[in-house]
């Protein structure tokens, strides 16, 4: 299946515990539950909206699948191409229909192009699209917009002097798949071995700090980074399988 097989990932940067430096970064970054709520509350009608939209196509439990693996990939590159949060759900819900007429129309082509690649020129299309909406509604309201507003930020993405949506695209890409790949381990593993492998390794708090902070003994700090590890390698492993 289209989506199944599509699953994409990058191998994270090594580190002294074994390595997990670009989950690491993910994990710090998971630091205002305000925020975090109200992202989530407005993903979760977002999702409602758009699994309702897609008319029973192919199995909406794969389609939700995929809507949790990749929108906030989708949706921070959309803000740091200069779309407002609501613009950038709006990104998200287009770019997955598209995305969902394409495979129904089995028009995607992996010998044409790494999925990467092919995901991130659809996003590209669809944050435009924004761009071209907001421009409407201003003309309409204002009849007319300065010059500095006709330049989009996303036409700098384009710009070779300028930003490159590429190079953003690379690094969320690498964050959304570490995000993903633990999101996976969560499952999978005891909330306490969790906590423990996230101090040790990704916050790479000393063992002695870990052992008296969360009152475990050394052997469970070490059999905790031995087990996640191991469980993480294997959910990379398998968002890696298909490769760019």
């Amino acid at each position: 299946m289209f989506l199944k097989q599509k699953a994409q990932s990058v191998k994270l940067g090594e580190t002294s515990r074994g390595g997990y430096a670009i989950a690491r970064q993910m994990s710090d970054a998971e630091k205002d539950p305000e925020h975090d709520e109200a992202l989530a509350s407005i993903c979760a009608k977002t999702r409602k909206s758009l699994i309702a939209r897609l008319d029973n196509w192919e199995d909406q439990k794969t389609w939700d699948e995929f809507y949790q693996t990749y929108w906030k990939l989708i949706y921070a590159v959309a803000v740091k191409a200069g779309l407002r949060p609501d613009e950038a759900f709006d990104c998200v819900q287009e770019t997955i229909l598209s995305i969902a007429k394409q495979s129904k129309k089995k028009l995607y082509d992996p010998e044409q192009g790494s999925f990467k690649s092919w995901l991130m020129n659809m996003t590209r299309w669809r944050i435009n699209d924004q761009f071209r909406k907001r421009k409407k509604d201003t003309a309409m309201n204002s009849g007319e917009w300065d010059d500095e507003r006709k330049t989009a930020v996303i036409d700098r993405f384009e710009d070779p002097n300028g930003m490159q949506l590429d190079r953003v695209w690379d690094t969320e890409w690498r964050r959304n798949m570490a995000d993903a790949a633990l999101t996976r381990v969560k499952a999978q593993v005891s909330p306490k071995q969790y906590q423990i492998f996230d101090y040790y390794v990704l916050r790479e708090w000393d063992a002695t700090k870990v052992q008296k902070h969360l009152g475990v003994s050394m052997a469970q700090v070490y059999l905790a980074k031995h087990r996640v590890g191991s469980v993480l390698k294997k959910e990379l492993e398998k968002l890696r399988q298909d490769g760019d």
